[in-house]
């Protein structure tokens, strides 16, 4: 336990001594925020008065709250994963440096160096996913507030799930890489791709019916609809409170942003996305202990 520890803490200390890779970690979501309110912002705002009458007279507080809380929940669908990524490449860098070769003349158990990069993953991820939700919610309260204390705890903890799905990921495929190239390589892929597979830069609804089918095979599909339902849930019941939309409009503009996902065309409830999303990380959790086993037993011969 206190080698795990020590581990941890060196991990950790590596990481936020690395500028670089600590800026890219930290400044990526603070991009993606500027970004989202520059380009899509006026987009998401558009989308939701295309189900309301031409002359219907809205508060601007209402529409900059649903693109607010449309820009909330798609950057923290992505930083969670994207973040990870970063956070874990300390893992292959020990093993390009020749460090792991060296720990592994230590008393370390291998088993207990493999759950130091994982933990300290974890750890690093959440405090840079928590740094990047009180941004989002920063913005939200100059855009337009509608969370509830109970709305807030939801998606900290919706944010909470992703990072251990990311950081499971990560430490999966990340313990199949051993170069800068690869690094880089798997970096890129993504941070540009994640996005538009999980529906965070646009929406599922819109994308062609056999596109909806693949993504539904993907976990991180079920994760962002869990943080855009609890993201938007204040904006559309205050909506609908004020008499701006009726509970069926609600349903279809809910809808149309993946607050709920469809398999198959059948609609796949909050519990059962997190369900498929806690699956996930138990799967790849027991696939990066499997491929350290595996490895530590081919390394011992």
């Amino acid at each position: 336990m206190q080698s795990l520890k020590i581990m941890i803490k060196r991990n950790v200390k590596l990481f936020f001594l690395d500028k670089g890779l600590f800026f890219t970690a930290l400044i990526t979501p603070l991009i993606l925020l500027v970004l989202y309110a520059t380009f899509l912002g006026n987009v998401y705002k558009q989308s939701f008065l295309l189900y309301l009458p031409a002359d219907m007279a809205i508060s601007k507080k209402l529409l900059n709250g649903f693109a607010g809380a449309q820009l909330l929940s798609s950057l923290l669908a992505v930083a969670p994963i994207t973040v990870p990524f970063c956070a874990n490449m300390l893992m292959v860098s020990d093993r390009i440096s020749g460090a792991r070769r060296d720990f592994m003349l230590t008393p370390i158990n291998k088993n207990t160096l493999a759950l130091s990069y994982y933990l300290a993953t974890l750890l690093v991820s959440l405090i840079i996913c928590t740094f990047a939700l009180a941004i989002c919610l920063v913005y939200i309260a100059f855009a337009g507030w509608f969370y509830t204390v109970i709305d807030v705890v939801l998606i900290f903890m919706d944010v909470v799930v992703l990072v251990f799905f990311g950081t499971a990921l990560s430490s999966l495929i990340n313990a199949f890489l051993s170069s800068q190239g690869q690094i880089s390589a798997v970096g890129s892929i993504i941070s540009s791709g994640y996005g538009f597979i999980s529906g965070a830069y646009m929406p599922i609804s819109q994308f062609s019916s056999w596109l909806k089918k693949v993504v539904g095979f993907f976990p991180g599909t079920y994760g962002t609809s869990i943080i855009r339902t609890h993201a938007l849930r204040g904006v559309l019941e205050n909506a609908r409170d004020t008499g701006v939309i009726d509970a069926q409009i609600s349903g279809v503009i809910a809808d149309s942003v993946d607050c709920s996902v469809f398999f198959f065309n059948k609609r796949v409830s909050t519990g059962v996305s997190y369900l498929i999303v806690l699956g996930a990380i138990a799967l790849f959790v027991g696939l990066y202990v499997l491929v350290h086993v595996k490895r530590g037993k081919k390394e011992n011969k």
